[in-house]
C-alpha cells in the first residue's frame, strides 16, 4: 500500500517541487476540487477508476489515523 507523507499542511507548490524533482517515480496522478456548494470536480487523471478508488482510500486511512490520534493525544 502506498506511503502519505502529508496530507494537511503541504502546499500545492511543496507537492508539484517533490513531484517535478522525483517525476520518474510517480505512478498516477489525481487532482480535483471541492467546491463550497459541496459539489466536487475532477481536473484531471491517468488514473483509472481502481487506482482511483485506492489513492482515496489510502487518503481516507490517513485521515482517519490522524483523527484517532489526536483524539487521543498522541502526535500522528
Amino acid at each position: 500500500m502506498a506511503t502519505v507523507e502529508s496530507l494537511h499542511g503541504t502546499t500545492p507548490a511543496e507537492i508539484f517541487t517533490d513531484g517535478l524533482e522525483n517525476v520518474e517515480q510517480i505512478e498516477a496522478v489525481a487532482l480535483s476540487v471541492l467546491w463550497r456548494d459541496g459539489t466536487v470536480t475532477s481536473g484531471w487523471s491517468n488514473v483509472d477508476t481502481a487506482q482511483l478508488a485506492l489513492m482515496v482510500m489510502v487518503l481516507e486511512e490517513k485521515l482517519r489515523r490522524d483523527n484517532l490520534a489526536g483524539l487521543a493525544g498522541i502526535d500522528p
